[in-house]
């Protein structure tokens, strides 16, 4: 009896101890919180000070950031690459493969691209003092060095030499870029060589290839058969190959298991232990396409049989768990049916501005510069008290860089698009020169421009603008457009302190469960998923939104490197290898790892409730959604605007003194 009250005694004393663990804990959190508070106040009031202290001339001391696009290349025209094949000996295959191994960017590809890049090289000599790659030359060949010696020079100053096994010029097969240093035979060299064209169509068609038959092993299984093709399309994405030896357990009987298997090679053996038996018996074997443990995908399941690898040459499963398949089940890519405000308004605003012609615009003042032209402040005859933004881009730089579906397609989605978080489009006219865009001004200026005065964003204005975009991507994704260029560089505020998302030239309409694979963006926001050429979906966009969060919250992106290259590895390297500043509080920098997952698949956006888990997400809450959008919601900054002409909250600029070539090729005549 004094047994069982010692037991009872010593049961209360630990619940007690728990209770009051539990309560230590309640009061860290809490104290937690008011720290966290207290440096976002003290990070705003640094913020307000900086403002002030800071000098005009800094200004200008950031410079801002240009963005990059390759050739736009459809599916067809990659299909009809004909990837050709070199006769090698193993000995120039390893040392191929070696060096593509020991590469910051090229290691990242998978095995089967590795190899098929091996085989496609050509072999290139260059005698000495022969120069392989020119500064400032366009390149589309990467190169791999077997014999010989090279020097490497930028802007004339010795940056280093390279032997044999070292790959150089990378950056040509991501886009058509300008060589950013000269590499100049030492002695007589032998590479090996394989050019862009060539290199995306390898990417491509393995993705293509790998996607296709992932998606038909998921199809013959009865649980997913009859799941809407671009939630089959989202589970292809995130399953995981995993290899298993010979005699190997895969599964255990009795175990408390929650992954479902697909067997992409070899034969398993399926086999259970009887009760009252020492030894399991043999059941069945499996093969290629056949798949177990699908009950472990609903909920905890307790594994009745023993599943055990039977190939000597070893057995290849696609995996996914539950925890993965619960979080894409459900909603993914539904079209809204809700209606927008003004979409009605389609007509109306076409025909208010039908007769207007390029010659009643007079320029008032420059908005911006940019590679493909400038932006000014117009007024148009016939609307008096109103003032617009016209944007001018030259044919000829169109052309020289391959860009125009780009701009066929800017045109076509900044015409239909109605929402009160994207800049409109009213006409468009063309000359011998330009090809131009009449848009809504937004006089409040470059959110970019702000965040370069002050330094950085506090939690609730960062929230604020990051609430903005999501408004417009909403937008945009409900209809299938994927955007790709997000920066604060590409946000006006207009005269009420509102964000707008401009400048749509890598907008696309790709649709639901599809994929596009031009390389595009700014280096700094761009998704590991299209510098590694796999193909991206909407969820690009969604890991921009963490860097642009970032960014607003410390003045800075959390990737950048001394070169787009550099920018580029860093990125690949992934989001968990970056150390956060402590004024990014816990909830942003929750939110922020969970929007830069290197998986699309796993990024917060692109899972079963879309875009409503980011809006719902702990840092937005107690966000006044509806005031936001119903534009009674109180802006953080609001910039002083005077009148229509305005254009105080803008950068000067000199005068355009350039003589722009004509352009008669006649590719524009849609425009």
């Amino acid at each position: 009896m004094g047994t069982l009250r010692d037991l009872q005694r010593a049961l209360q004393e630990k619940i007690e101890e728990l209770r009051e663990r539990d309560e230590l804990i309640d009061e860290l959190e809490l104290e937690l919180e008011e720290k966290d508070q207290l440096i976002q106040r003290l990070q705003s009031e640094l913020d307000k000070y900086r403002s002030v202290l800071r000098p005009a001339t800094q200004k200008v001391g950031r410079a801002k950031r240009q963005a990059i696009s390759a050739e736009p290349t459809s599916f067809s025209e990659i299909s009809s690459t004909k990837t050709e094949s070199y006769v090698k000996t193993a000995t120039s295959k390893d040392l191929i493969k070696a060096a593509i191994l020991d590469n910051d960017f090229m290691k990242n590809l998978e095995t089967s691209q590795i190899q098929e890049i091996v085989d496609c090289m050509y072999p290139v000599e260059y005698s000495k003092d022969q120069v392989i790659i020119k500064e400032g030359d366009v390149g589309s060949l990467v190169y791999v060095m077997e014999e010989g010696k090279v020097e490497v020079t930028k802007e004339g100053n010795k940056l280093c030499t390279m032997g044999p096994g070292k790959v150089f010029g990378e950056l040509a097969i991501l886009y058509n870029c300008t060589r950013t240093a000269t590499v100049r035979a030492l002695t007589k060299a032998k590479l090996w060589a394989i050019d862009r064209q060539c290199f995306q169509a390898i990417m491509m068609k393995t993705t293509l290839q790998k996607q296709q038959e992932y998606i038909e092993f998921l199809t013959s299984v009865p649980t997913f058969k009859d799941l809407p093709e671009e939630t089959i399309s989202k589970i292809a994405d995130v399953l995981e190959e995993c290899i298993y030896h010979e005699g190997e357990f895969i599964i255990r009987q009795g175990a408390i298991g929650d992954t479902f298997f697909i067997i992409k090679k070899g034969i398993v053996n399926v086999t259970r232990t009887d009760p009252g038996s020492s030894s399991p018996k043999f059941i069945r074997s499996l093969k290629k396409g056949d798949f177990f443990g699908e009950k472990a995908l609903q909920g905890e399941d307790i594994r009745t049989a023993n599943i055990v690898a039977a190939d000597k040459d070893s057995v290849v499963c696609l995996v996914i768990d539950r925890d993965s398949f619960s979080q894409l089940i459900g909603g993914l890519g539904h079209v809204s049916s809700k209606k927008y405000e003004h979409e009605e308004d389609n007509v109306a605003v076409d025909n208010e501005f039908a007769n207007v012609k390029l010659s009643d615009t007079e320029i008032v003042a420059t908005l911006g510069v940019g590679g493909f032209g400038r932006v000014e402040l117009v007024r148009v005859k016939g609307f008096n008290n109103r003032t617009f933004a016209l944007k001018q881009l030259k044919k000829k730089h169109i052309v020289e860089t391959r860009q125009q579906d780009h701009i066929m397609s800017e045109k076509k989605i900044m015409g239909e698009a109605r929402s009160d978080f994207i800049v409109r489009l009213f006409k468009t006219f063309k000359d011998s020169k330009y090809l131009y865009m009449l848009l809504e001004v937004c006089l409040g200026g470059e959110l970019w421009t702000i965040l370069r005065d002050r330094g950085s964003f506090d939690d609730g204005t960062t929230r604020f603008y990051t609430a903005c975009v999501l408004e417009a991507f909403t937008y945009l994704h409900q209809r299938g457009i994927i955007y790709r260029d997000l920066k604060p560089e590409n946000l006006l505020l207009d005269s009420k302190g509102y964000i707008k998302l401009v400048d749509f030239g890598f907008a696309k309409k790709i649709g639901f469960g599809r994929k596009t694979w031009t390389f595009c963006g700014t280096p700094e926001y761009v998704a590991p998923e299209i510098i590694l050429n796999k193909g991206h979906d909407l969820s690009a966009d969604y890991w921009s939104l963490g860097i642009l969060m970032f960014e607003l919250l410390t003045g800075s992106p959390p990737f950048s490197g001394s070169d787009p290259m550099k920018t580029y590895n860093l990125i690949l390297k992934g989001i968990d290898i970056m150390e956060f500043p402590r004024k990014i509080s816990r909830n942003a920098h929750n939110l922020i790892k969970k929007l830069c997952k290197d998986n699309p698949s796993e990024r917060l956006g692109n899972q079963k409730n879309g875009i409503k888990d980011i809006q719902k997400h702990k840092w937005f809450e107690g966000f006044n959604w509806e005031g936001l959008r119903s534009k009674t919601l109180c802006p953080p900054i609001v910039q002083p605007v005077k009148n229509t002409t305005d254009t105080s909250n803008f950068d000067d600029y000199p005068i355009d003194e350039e003589d722009t070539p004509e352009d008669f090729t006649g590719w524009d005549k849609d425009f």
